[in-house]
């Protein structure tokens, strides 16, 4: 069964050439979401995360929500695995599938067929699993003959499609979005959010990063608000003031 456990986590990036930052610099950085400390002269660090306790189990669907620098991302590519806690204890029971940026992986001089294989193992697929899916992407990115060609001749909307179609063709136990649903025309965007919201329906445990009140009131039951690297509160969606409070 899914499961996600976060016991007083913390992570801390070492910024090796501080010495020479002015205190308007460090203000600012702080006054973004980093928390700037000294552990010597010679060694600042940015604690992007600090004392993070969090459960998640089967059927928690999370809303994260915080001004830019509050840890919402870092936070996610922590859960991904991406970053390695500088203090505390993770524990992830499931597969996690991301979708944290569309086309990372993508390499232009490669065919559509080529990227789907590439782009899938670079999400964690086995090669059979990444051949298995290629149907399903062909259905919803529509680019017939296209997808046999270099994509560096597809347009930018083409590479969406693609992009987004290799993401959103797993079987997630445990799903994690980072504000990739405003990509897209009208049209795009009508069919991306049926398919999302299916990719949604199959996962154990979601959790999206968005700014978006719209979004986070359609997908989620909880939200979860950021500050300063801190959890400041966990709410019921219908109960959450700070989708209120931020832009819609």
């Amino acid at each position: 069964m899914a499961r996600i456990s976060l016991e007083d986590v913390a992570i801390e990036y070492p910024i090796y050439n501080a010495g020479s930052m002015s205190l308007r610099h460090q203000l600012l950085a702080v006054s973004t979401g980093g928390r700037i400390s000294r552990e010597d002269r010679r060694i600042v660090t940015v604690k992007a995360l600090d004392g993070i306790n969090l459960e998640l189990r089967k059927g928690d669907r999370i809303g994260l929500v915080g001004h830019n620098g509050s840890g919402k991302s870092t936070l996610l590519r922590t859960l991904a695995g991406i970053f390695t806690p500088t203090r505390g204890r993770i524990t992830i029971e499931g597969r996690v599938s991301t979708v944290f940026g569309l086309g990372a992986g993508m390499e232009p001089e490669l065919t559509g067929y080529e990227n789907i294989m590439r782009m899938g193992m670079m999400l964690g697929a086995s090669r059979a699993e990444s051949k298995s899916r290629i149907p399903d992407i062909e259905e919803f990115s529509e680019l017939g003959e296209f997808l046999s060609m270099p994509v560096r001749t597809y347009s930018d909307g083409m590479k969406t499609r693609l992009s987004f179609g290799v993401a959103t063709a797993a079987q997630p136990e445990i799903l994690l979005i980072d504000e990739v649903l405003g990509a897209g025309d009208a049209e795009f965007q009508q069919r991306a959010q049926i398919r999302m919201g299916q990719f949604i329906e199959k996962s154990s445990i979601f959790v999206l990063a968005s700014h978006s009140t719209a979004l986070l009131k359609k997908y989620c039951t909880q939200i979860i608000q950021l500050e300063h690297g801190q959890v400041v509160s966990r709410e019921d969606v219908g109960d959450a003031q700070v989708l209120e409070d931020q832009l819609p």
